[in-house]
């Protein structure tokens, strides 16, 4: 698989719960999104972490066992024949995620490590890289030139938001253009850049009511992609179900950003 392949007239969609929790959920929000953007001529690609390597917490949840949600992926891709995704947080496990998904997601704290993007770019997958929310826009091309200079050209760049004080992201639009400047895809993270983090509970907070706003104006400054978490029951999700976008409610907001993008390309 290619990154071409993602590339139509309108956007593609990575979407997915934060984090595999059962085989069945998996399957719910695929189905049902696999339908939704099928209607829309929108590519689809489902996206699931087989355990989540950055807590706040350590009781909090981070996955059901590596192999058995990576299992579960694959069966994701299988029945529903769309591709997948999965975020890596160490060299050593590129290749072992690389048996299972398409795309290889390089998480934002790790967006500089070296080894982790080089490993990433030897599996032959598609690599994601995630701006870090640290990092200016268009030093994304010293990340995106690591895996280039590895072998690989399927680079995908995606901005989940800047760290604006301690617990609040901001989304400057120019940064995507700036990235796209690269000539590589770049995805517009929906739900990330509204997330809170570092709350003094220890759980982030949120503001999904932003979401539409946030992801109306990524279309219309030409990203190629929407990464977007979502689930069936937020308030129980087991990671980020402060920031995510209910499952009820995707349709109705694919719809509107088909038709911004149907307007941006006929202008």
């Amino acid at each position: 698989m290619n990154t071409s392949d993602l590339i139509n007239e309108q956007f593609f969609l990575i979407a997915g719960p934060c984090v595999v929790e059962n085989k069945e959920m998996c399957f719910e929000i695929a189905s049902a999104i696999k339908k939704i953007s099928s209607n829309l001529g929108i590519n689809y690609v489902f996206k699931a972490s087989y355990r989540k390597a950055n807590r706040s917490r350590l009781d909090s949840f981070t996955g059901i066992g590596d192999e058995k949600a990576l299992e579960i992926l694959a069966e994701v891709k299988s029945k529903y024949k769309v591709p997948v995704t999965t975020d890596i947080h160490s060299a050593q496990e590129a290749p072992i995620a690389a048996e299972y998904v398409d795309i290889l997601q390089i998480p934002a704290f790790l967006c500089r490590q070296t080894d982790i993007l080089v490993a990433a770019a030897k599996t032959g997958k598609i690599v994601n890289i995630k701006k870090g929310q640290f990092l200016a826009p268009s030093s994304m091309k010293f990340a995106a030139r690591k895996v280039n200079e590895s072998g690989n050209k399927n680079i995908i760049l995606t901005d989940r938001g800047t760290m604006f004080g301690y617990s609040d992201f901001i989304v400057d639009y120019r940064g995507l253009v700036e990235m796209k400047q690269l000539n590589y895809p770049v995805v517009l993270d929906i739900t990330h850049s509204l997330q809170q983090p570092n709350q003094s509970g220890g759980v982030a907070g949120g503001r999904p009511e932003m979401i539409e706003t946030i992801a109306r104006a990524g279309i219309a400054v030409g990203v190629d992609g929407i990464f977007m978490e979502t689930h069936p029951d937020p308030a129980n999700a087991k990671s980020d179900g402060a920031n995510i976008l209910p499952l009820n409610q995707v349709e109705n907001l694919l719809i509107k950003l088909h038709h911004i993008r149907l307007t941006i390309n006929n202008l």
